[in-house]
């Protein structure tokens, strides 16, 4: 633990929060590595998880298939396999992506607890109140992360799967996917999306602190909108369908941090007011 200032036991000088934080990453590192190794060790499972989408079983291809189906329309969806192979064209390719892919095992699942030792660093310079109405922080947050996996696991990254998969530029060239390529394709959508998820976390934040007002949320939402647009073509295939699936989420996001703003704003308003008449 750090030691405290000897002129004020309460105070911690610039050097004690250095080795505060140090020990706040240390432990977060450390629960990375632990479930980083039980994702090595479960490997057939982790990997079951990340070529889920491969396969034409997958929950998003049969929920597409049979809408296609109902309005009678020819879909990729319905195809038997994807027409692809993966492969590993380097030496340490394979247990390279087994090392990384448990590392990134370690840090989704370990989210949480990051978010946790955070929030023990940042905690003792809130005031009472101000913890008080965090203490939903690390539940929401993660909750948020979860829900922003899910719909890249689901939705950005079979889609992008999909698209990119099925695209041939000529007959006479065939896909081999690189291992690599794939796992990366996967786990870009899945980390991507999660972040994108935090935006109201992060509207709540940047209001507390003054930089953001519902006004201005307002003001630029067309600017968000072609924002969230860029966002969405950068993270899915080059169709309209797939950045028009992933944006709606994102945009009713921004509308939820509207209104979030807009409580935060009210809410200092109404401490400034009490602070005003108690003096």
């Amino acid at each position: 633990m750090a030691k405290k200032n000897k002129s004020n036991p309460d105070e911690m000088s610039f050097l004690d929060h250095l080795e505060e934080l140090r020990w706040h990453l240390i432990r977060s590192t450390l629960a990375i590595v632990i479930v980083a190794c039980v994702a090595f060790v479960m490997k057939d499972f982790v990997f079951g998880i990340i070529f889920g989408p491969k396969s034409m079983d997958f929950p998003t291809y049969r929920f597409f298939c049979n809408i296609a189906t109902y309005f009678g329309i020819d879909s990729e969806f319905c195809g038997d396999e994807l027409p692809f192979t993966i492969q590993s064209r380097l030496m340490a390719g394979q247990f390279s992506a087994h090392i990384w892919t448990s590392i990134w095992a370690g840090v989704i699942i370990g989210f949480p607890y990051i978010l946790w030792e955070l929030w023990r660093f940042i905690s003792p310079g809130l005031y009472e109140k101000e913890r008080k109405h965090s203490k939903g922080f690390i539940i929401t947050a993660s909750g948020l992360f979860f829900l922003g996996v899910l719909f890249g696991y689901y939705v950005v990254a079979p889609l992008s799967i999909n698209f990119l998969g099925t695209y041939t530029v000529y007959n006479e060239v065939h896909n081999d996917i690189d291992l690599a390529s794939y796992i990366g394709t996967v786990r870009a959508a899945v980390i991507a999306c999660g972040i994108m998820f935090e935006l109201p976390i992060v509207i709540y934040f940047l209001t507390k602190i003054g930089l953001v007002t519902p006004e201005i949320l307002r003001k630029y939402r067309k600017i968000a909108l072609v924002i969230v647009l860029i966002l969405s073509a950068v993270i899915t295939p080059p169709d309209v369908t797939s950045q028009i699936v992933v944006a709606i989420p994102v945009l009713i996001l921004y509308q939820i941090s509207i209104f979030i703003s807009k409580i935060v704003v009210k809410r200092e308003a109404k401490k400034e007011k009490e602070l005003k008449n108690a003096k």
